[in-house]
């Protein structure tokens, strides 16, 4: 490759009604990832999955113009049901990683937070992802923080998710998503050793062909933000606010645009 690229992974949560998106951060309505899909669309970005941003960088090959990697952790039944329409009305693939032992159930790990626990998707509804042109991954088998797991339990999580997975999808699994981003050295080898080709993170920060194929970063998408947020975060991996506290060209355009419109 002539020059290094910067991919944003975008990562997202839980698409769901403003009901309960007020109350979480990690939510956003389906009104607001429309107008997010939209904007990607007339800006001309090119959504595609982590295996094909992965498979370019293995061949070191460049990614397609303006691509982007669009994922979802977690495997919520209302990304399925609201944020797949969306997807397909651009023709947009997106990768959504699952939890593996915990498929048609609820988000139990949310109960040791105090929070509520949300429906997961099934088998079918995972299965339909796939024949819709989506990407599969894994999420680990309970959604535990591996880098607090012992060896053992690490091992399994990873392990055990992507045989389940590749079993009950019919197809093989070989990306990965740690859950809360938490990744230590160790994790990072037992990912390796499980077979995994790609495994994302929680970095802050657009990924580049440089960057350790098993601990890729990501930009999150917060529910609360504006599109102006979401602009500068597809650009930079922050937000307005925070690229206003910068020293960054852009933050120094923004302020100026803001003094103007004052």
């Amino acid at each position: 490759m002539a020059s290094i690229v910067s991919v944003p992974i975008l990562m997202y949560h839980q698409v769901t009604p403003a009901s309960v998106a007020l109350t979480d951060r990690y939510t956003i309505t389906p009104t607001r990832f429309a107008a997010q899909m939209r904007l990607l669309a007339l800006a001309r970005y090119a959504p595609i999955t982590i295996a094909e941003l992965v498979g370019c960088w293995r061949e070191r090959k460049a990614p397609p113009q303006r691509a982007v990697v669009i994922t979802f952790d977690d495997g919520f039944r209302d990304c399925f049901e609201l944020a797949v329409p969306i997807l397909e009305r651009y023709r947009f693939t997106a990768v959504f990683y699952l939890v593996a032992g915990l498929m048609g159930k609820t988000s139990q790990w949310m109960r040791a937070a105090g929070g509520a626990e949300y429906p997961l998707m099934d088998w079918s509804a995972a299965r339909s992802l796939q024949d819709a042109g989506m990407q599969c991954g894994a999420h680990s088998l309970s959604h535990p923080a591996l880098a607090d797991c012992s060896p053992d339990e690490a091992r399994r999580e990873l392990v055990e998710s992507r045989e389940r997975l590749e079993e009950g999808l019919g197809r093989e699994v070989t990306h990965f998503a740690y859950p809360y981003g938490s990744v230590s050295a160790q994790v990072r080898a037992l990912a390796a050793d499980a077979g995994y080709l790609s495994a994302c993170a929680t970095e802050r920060r657009l990924a580049t062909s440089n960057d350790d194929l098993l601990r890729l970063p990501r930009v999150s998408i917060y529910g609360g933000e504006s599109l102006i947020d979401f602009v500068c975060r597809l650009r930079t991996a922050e937000n307005s606010r925070q690229l206003l506290r910068s020293r960054l060209p852009l933050g120094r355009l923004l302020r100026k645009a803001r003094r103007r419109a004052s």
